[in-house]
């Protein structure tokens, strides 16, 4: 097949390799598949757990048993996968997650990616194609799982730890480069909430990370108040940061107030209160989105026996609402008043 040929046929199976594909449009949809499978069932086993309804916890149960397949055929969507290869993938999900271990959700992400172009590849090619698309597809991943997954997942736990250590061992500043790097993730179109499940962020780090997604959410929220005004607080608070990115692209000044939130915020949380976030990994990237985080924070207390008391609660309102708000309003204050931010540049459609 000589390289014509070959760039046609890629064309025609859309198998377009690229940062936007693969680490934008796969890591995002991957995300979306963690919180449709263990973050929900996290949150509805907490609440059963807190109500003392079983049927909660079952449910919770069967929702965070299916988390590899539910986030290997999220990437197979976003990788416009036809329906053998993605119904397929669910078989593949399974085993990258299991042979993962505690890395798992990048093993799923980089296996289901090779399993979902490779079986895009061979689909429709044969008159057996029910044979041989998801023969494809399942051998091959389910194969790659166990061949690569265990090293994939000892890297990515390996990093997790290391980033974990230095935040014990430097609160201060891993606080803030930690708040800062995942908060401004949780902005921009990349998934902060699958950097985090993939590291396995918890702990001192992941309350340092959860600190600065709050602050970039909730951030906003507050800077932008004069622009968007109640509707601004849900959509952004409750909703995305990353509606702001336009206005970002537009005016990266404005952005200012997130940010330095989120250094402030950061090492309140590790230094201040020693905030650990021990609940789903994830949680520590999804911030005050569907008040995911503080949930998060919430059931890492009730799994390690801690009975949270007012300094508890006093640290999830300061970092997660208080501290983003009045900071980053009053860096936009600044601004404003500077004529460096003018009405309208924070205005999200």
């Amino acid at each position: 097949m000589n390289e014509e040929a070959s760039q046609s046929f890629f064309e025609r199976k859309d198998i377009r390799p690229g940062f936007q594909r693969y680490a934008i449009d796969a890591f995002g949809a991957m995300a979306q598949g963690l919180f449709a499978s263990l973050l929900i069932g996290t949150i509805l086993s907490t609440l059963g757990d807190l109500t003392g309804l079983a049927l909660l916890t079952q449910i919770g149960g069967y929702a965070k048993a299916v988390a590899g397949p539910a986030m290997a055929i999220a990437i197979g969507s976003a990788l416009a996968a036809p329906p053998l290869v993605l119904y397929s993938l669910a078989a593949v999900g399974f085993a990258a997650n299991e042979m993962g271990g505690a890395g798992g959700p990048l093993a799923v992400f980089v296996v289901a990616i090779v399993a979902a172009e490779l079986g895009k590849a061979v689909s429709k090619e044969t008159k057996v194609d029910i044979l041989v698309t998801p023969g494809v597809t399942v051998g091959v991943g389910c194969a790659l799982a166990i061949a690569v997954g265990p090293w994939v997942g000892a890297a990515a736990s390996s990093l997790g730890n290391l980033v974990m250590w230095a935040t014990d061992l430097q609160p201060f500043l891993m606080g803030v480069v930690v708040s800062v790097a995942i908060g401004a993730a949780l902005t921009l179109p990349i998934s902060s909430a699958a950097i985090c499940a993939a590291l396995g962020l918890t702990g001192l780090a992941g309350g340092a990370a959860l600190a600065g997604c709050c602050a970039q959410m909730v951030g906003y929220a507050a800077a932008s108040f004069a622009d968007n005004g109640w509707a601004g607080v849900v959509s952004q608070g409750l909703g995305t940061s990353m509606l702001q990115v336009p206005n970002i692209f537009k005016k990266p000044i404005t952005w200012v107030p997130a940010l330095v939130a989120s250094a402030v915020g950061g090492p309140v949380a590790t230094v201040v209160f020693g905030l650990q976030q021990n609940g789903a990994a994830i949680a520590s990237g999804m911030g005050t989105c569907g008040l995911v985080g503080p949930i998060g924070l919430y059931s890492g207390w009730v799994a390690n026996g801690v009975v949270p008391g007012a300094r508890e609660w006093l640290a999830m309102v300061l970092v997660c609402v208080v501290i983003p708000a009045v900071v980053a309003w009053l860096v936009a204050l600044g601004l404003r008043r500077a004529g460096l931010v003018q009405p309208g540049d924070m205005k999200v459609d």
